[in-house]
């Protein structure tokens, strides 16, 4: 424990700030075995992260160029891919309750990234898809990548409650991998694109689906008892009463509604923006691979906002942090109201200079904000049941983004802003920047706590005894090789 402090606190000066990553990542998978770090790397850096990265660019051409919607109509379509994330408690009901061959994680690992791999082959491989059949390719696509993010959130969350001072570094280590791998994904995006277009991007996202494949393979896990299929109803049944029991208690209902509120007053009209830059004619008409980078720096802005939370603000009272972020927040959203109305190149600053600027601020604030929403979300979870449990929290995390994207299509709809149309867009922005100072009235719903406190009742972290239940045990990555 001595050296873990030491690692903890690196020396000073340059070499601690060159080594101070290199010990945190020790130290992490000392305390948490190496083989937890890996599995987190894996899919939320590469599977998420790198996927999200390449796919988001690719699906907003492919709706622009191949399907030939508007703004709002993409914004709704869009808002369709949040269903599978919204079901998420549903995927963590069967990997919390219903094991597959005696395992708990390994078959959802393989299912998730299989459903996907079949979605991604779907949508690049067939000419002139239908929308309706191309949104349930995307739709089925993004329920591979949520049923792999629910499998290793379970294990996120076990370990929060058997090591809760670590809470907020696998919170860090989760939005550091996730960051860097959108980095990469939004970096080589563009070019991809622009040389093999939106289809054949698709095609290599199959890539980050067979590695969740892969995951499932060679994860390590106890083999359970053999699994009664009549039990299954009362199984789910207990989970159920648990998580209802959970929502009751008045410092777990109240952040949730916090989340749900918070989520949809910050309007996204991404997608207006979008049409706007690459369509415009008095815009600044960004090319593939400009928009590619454009979302790369984003993803540092991103990865910035880990590294200050975690560096500087992972130990301070949530509420003081979402105060100042939703605040910087509001503000940084009237940058897209300056592009709009041309005000930067009347101060002499160029389109992209700027909006690199816009996007770097605002991910780097969203990021800061979103952060100690984890970490309390991981402390609200049961024992038992925290794949479940965590799983609901972020599923009404969605339904807000899924709220958001919705109101926000509707809002560019009623002020006419379509491929050709922007007059009104500037209108759009100020409404949205309002709306996101609106949640700091609410702040009264967050916990007095900070990030090192137990916010549940004592009897909620124990775990449950049975057959059936989920033992305090750390899941171990491991090679083929040591399973012989």
């Amino acid at each position: 424990m001595e050296e873990s402090n030491i690692e903890k606190n690196p020396s000073n000066g340059f070499l601690g700030l060159m080594l101070g990553p290199v010990q945190w990542f020790k130290m992490l998978s000392e305390e948490l075995h190496w083989s937890f770090v890996l599995g987190v790397v894996t899919v939320y850096g590469i599977s998420q992260g790198v996927g999200v990265g390449l796919s988001k660019v690719s699906t907003q051409y492919y709706m622009k160029d191949e399907q030939k919607v508007q703004p709002s109509e993409a914004q709704v379509y869009l808002g369709l891919l949040q269903i599978p994330w919204i079901v998420k408690p549903l995927w963590g009901l069967f990997t919390d309750t219903l094991p597959v061959l005696g395992y708990r994680r390994r078959p959802y690992f393989v299912f998730a990234g299989a459903l996907s791999i079949i979605a991604m082959l779907m949508l690049s491989v067939q000419k002139n898809l239908h929308l309706a059949f191309a949104l349930l390719s995307l739709m089925a696509g993004s329920a591979g990548v949520a049923i792999a993010d629910v499998t290793i959130d379970a294990c996120v969350t076990q370990n929060s409650i058997s090591h809760p001072s670590l809470a907020g570094d696998m919170q860090s280590l989760c939005g550091i991998s996730s960051s860097v791998g959108a980095l990469v994904g939004f970096t080589l995006s563009g070019f991809l694109v622009h040389i093999v277009g939106p289809k054949g991007v698709f095609g290599l996202l199959s890539i980050p689906a067979g590695l969740v494949i892969v995951v499932g393979i060679i994860l390590r896990e106890s083999h359970g008892h053999r699994f009664a299929s009549k039990r299954v109803n009362e199984k789910f049944l207990d989970a159920v009463k648990a998580m209802w029991t959970t929502l009751k208690c008045r410092d777990v209902w109240r952040p949730c509604l916090y989340m749900y509120l918070s989520l949809t007053m910050s309007l996204h009209i991404h997608e207006g923006m979008f049409y706007w830059y690459t369509d415009a004619k008095g815009g600044p008409s960004f090319s593939k691979e400009v928009v590619g980078t454009i979302f790369s720096v984003g993803a540092v802005g991103s990865l910035c906002g880990v590294l200050i939370y975690q560096n500087l603000l992972k130990d301070h009272p949530f509420r003081n942090i979402l105060f100042w972020s939703q605040l910087l927040y509001g503000a940084s959203g009237l940058l897209d109201l300056v592009l709009v109305l041309r005000l930067n190149l009347r101060i002499g600053l160029p389109d992209y200079f700027f909006i690199v600027i816009d996007e770097a601020v605002s991910r780097m604030i969203g990021r800061i904000k979103w952060m100690p929403l984890l970490v309390l979300s991981s402390k609200l979870c049961p024992a038992g049941i925290e794949g479940t449990f965590f799983a609901l929290l972020m599923s009404i995390d969605h339904v807000g983004m899924l709220s958001s994207t919705w109101a926000g299509g509707l809002l560019l709809h009623i002020l006419k802003v379509t491929r050709i149309q922007f007059d009104n867009l500037w209108m759009a922005i100020l409404i949205r920047s309002i709306l996101r100072m609106v949640p700091i009235s609410l702040l009264f719903l967050i916990p007095k706590a900070d990030p090192t406190s137990s916010i549940l009742p004592a009897e909620m972290l124990n775990t449950k005894k049975g057959d059936d239940m989920l033992k305090n045990e750390n899941l171990e990555m491991v090679s083929l090789v040591n399973d012989s």
